[in-house]
């Protein structure tokens, strides 16, 4: 039985963690080839993602989520800090010095449209399974088994929920982690494009619903997110790290999401502050 909080009728089961660069002591690379199997990457995964736990205990982590409002952010602020990117924050590095300190990727279009810039990155990336075989087993990457059951993981050497986005994923790690308070950045939580939930759809001309232009460009295929599914998600996170004392923060520039208390990016880094 998993064991856990309560909320909303959803469990959470339980724990901590932080990231070398790369993984030490990481995945096994014969001959610098990528091991295939899937159930190695599996076993591998999990046991350096346990080596994490608790290693930012009281620490502040950056969340930049991939929403037209991150291009508003000065990234000179973050240099130094522990920053999450999401999916293809790449599109950001021909702008900034700024390099994020993980990347977290989990859907399988976003992972498939992306494999060859996680492959190649020296920077620590979190997968979901799909990416196995495009992604291969190396000393960087861990892959995260995802549970169909709706909750917040404290372990994600185990499993988490994707929580219908990956700024979800990207929280339940923050835990593990230990950070004390976290911030969201690009978290707009609006689409210019309409439909219904998790439709499968092609971007028309250029992609306004992303930092970049090219995020999901001309003729790629991309899900519709669901927003209350999202929301629902979000607050599972909220309520999560307020049990054990932490507080999730959207530093958002405008946006609509309002789970989260709102206050600045500045006053979110400020140590006289919080």
């Amino acid at each position: 039985m998993r064991k856990g909080i309560h909320l909303d009728k959803t469990a959470i089961s339980g724990q901590y963690y932080r990231i070398p660069t790369p993984f030490r002591d990481g995945l096994r690379v014969i001959k610098n080839e990528t091991i295939w199997n899937a159930s190695s990457a599996s076993w591998h995964s999990r046991r350096n993602i346990r080596k994490l736990k608790g290693l930012h205990r009281g620490d502040k982590a950056v969340i930049c989520c991939n929403g037209p409002s991150l291009n508003k952010v000065d990234f000179d602020l973050l240099n130094g800090k522990f920053c999450f990117g999401l999916n293809k924050i790449h599109l950001l590095f021909d702008r900034t010095d700024w390099r994020p300190s993980a990347i977290v990727a989990v859907n399988p279009l976003v992972i498939e449209q992306t494999s060859e810039i996680y492959r190649q990155t020296t920077l620590p990336v979190f997968l979901g399974k799909s990416g196995i075989p495009l992604v291969g087993c190396l000393r960087h990457v861990a892959y995260l088994h995802s549970s169909g059951s709706q909750y917040f993981s404290l372990d994600p050497s185990i499993s988490i929920w994707e929580g219908f986005t990956v700024t979800f994923v990207a929280l339940q790690l923050a835990y593990y982690m230990g950070f004390s308070s976290v911030a969201l950045v690009g978290c707009d939580h609006s689409f210019a494009d309409k439909g219904a939930a998790g439709s499968l759809v092609k971007t028309k001309e250029q992609d306004n619903n992303h930092f970049s232009p090219d995020y999901f460009g001309k003729n790629v295929q991309w899900h519709l997110p669901d927003l209350e599914g999202s929301e629902f998600a979000y607050r599972l996170a909220r309520d999560a790290f307020q049990a054990d004392g932490r507080t999730v923060y959207n530093c958002t520039e405008g946006g609509f999401l309002e789970v989260f208390e709102r206050i600045s990016l500045e006053c979110f880094l400020d140590p006289s502050v919080l």
